[in-house]
């Protein structure tokens, strides 16, 4: 049985063209670096506002830790875990339990520009950070053989990881976890699934749920 993780709607774009010609983000890019392409609050916070829902947008370093908790997982060295990321502008990718993600932020910053400029993680021909040609919802629903599971604080709270996943995981699991800042998911994220799960009555960072939900997943599966 196989643990899906959906990073979903993730703070991970290029910088808009609407305010790219802003003097304090303009004088910062360089078509020879490809991490000052990147929106991130903390240089551009004061021009964000300019934004549509800029709460959720300019956030790659949510990401960042919780691809180094996913990818460093006992269960993603196992081979049972699938893991998958949807930006806030619905682009859709598939990320291989081979990668390798830099642990220095501005590397991971480079990394991820490039992954958005060209549409792949590549090298040598090996395909290490995929484009998905599907919708987020076409993504999920193909997975008929799956329980699917949203994260969100709107959900019943889950107090016991016995009651998160059955004992015996005799299915497979496709989890949805937010990798924005602040907010909640979308009503298209939350129509998904019925199935709205929330593992503290307290809130959590993105990653730290990300590393529960694993560790609660490796438990039940004896993967140490």
């Amino acid at each position: 049985m196989t643990l899906t993780i959906i990073l979903a709607e993730c703070g991970l774009e290029l910088i808009p063209d609407s305010i790219r010609e802003y003097p304090s983000v303009k004088k910062n890019i360089s078509r020879d670096n490809y991490s000052s392409q990147l929106l991130d609050n903390a240089l551009h916070h004061s021009v964000m506002k300019e934004l549509k829902n800029n709460l959720k947008r300019g956030r790659p370093d949510i990401l960042h830790l919780c691809l180094l908790n996913a990818l460093g997982a006992p269960l993603n060295k196992s081979g049972n875990l699938n893991l998958f990321i949807h930006t806030i502008n619905n682009k859709l990718f598939k990320v291989s339990p081979e990668v390798r993600i830099p642990k220095n932020y501005n590397r991971f910053k480079g990394l991820m520009a490039k992954l958005l400029i060209e549409n792949k993680i590549e090298p040598d021909d090996i395909s290490l950070i995929s484009p998905i040609r599907k919708s987020l919802d076409e993504l999920i629903n193909q997975q008929t053989d799956s329980k699917k599971i949203i994260f969100t604080r709107k959900g019943k709270l889950v107090r016991i990881y016995t009651e998160l996943f059955t004992s015996n995981l005799s299915e497979n699991y496709v989890v949805v976890i937010g990798g924005f800042q602040k907010s909640t998911f979308s009503e298209n994220i939350l129509k998904i699934s019925k199935n709205l799960i929330s593992i503290s009555d307290k809130s959590l960072h993105s990653w730290i749920v990300v590393g529960k939900v694993i560790t609660y997943y490796e438990i039940l599966s004896n993967i140490i």
